[in-house]
């Protein structure tokens, strides 16, 4: 029950007393294995993780996904200077060409269907293979007029109409 508490000549006249019998409170819930359980679950599936605390695994695991989500971008871009390093290097070193651009742009003239990745296996393992892809490639013919693709006989491998 509420009471008004005692009159006093002081300036906190009127105050409210609360008896502490009267305050009803909430018994104790005792949640403990279910949420236990949930956090112990996800720890478990996150092996490698460097902290016990779930929250801060959480941020981790979350980190993880996006550096993995950029480093594969990351590695597309990589690998395409690298075939473009190698292209370049071994028509400079023949000779064939000055530039990296200019070779690609007479390939795409003649309409060749190699990507940069297959000429980068062939500048390391056949040069002499690349060598004749390029003189293909230089034939002063006028290609507007007759566009033809480039066909080169690979020795063995089946090749259909040729």
């Amino acid at each position: 029950m509420i009471r008004k508490g005692k009159k006093n000549n002081s300036k906190k006249e009127n105050q409210l007393v609360i008896h502490q019998s009267f305050i009803y409170s909430m018994t104790r819930v005792r949640r403990g294995y279910i949420a236990r359980k949930r956090r112990k679950k996800s720890r478990l599936s996150r092996k490698g993780a460097h902290s016990e605390l779930t929250r801060t695994i959480a941020q981790q695991e979350r980190r993880a996904l996006v550096s993995a989500q950029r480093n594969r971008d990351r590695k597309k871009r990589d690998f395409r200077r690298l075939w473009i390093t190698r292209i370049n290097a071994v028509i400079r070193k023949k000779g064939v060409y000055f530039y990296y651009s200019k070779f690609l742009h007479d390939l795409h003239k003649r309409q060749s269907l190699i990507n940069r990745k297959i000429l980068a296996q062939l500048a390391i393992l056949n040069k002499t293979f690349l060598y004749t892809i390029s003189n293909e490639a230089i034939k002063k013919e006028d290609w507007k007029e007759s566009p033809k693709m480039i066909s080169i006989k690979f020795p063995g491998v089946y090749s259909p109409g040729g």
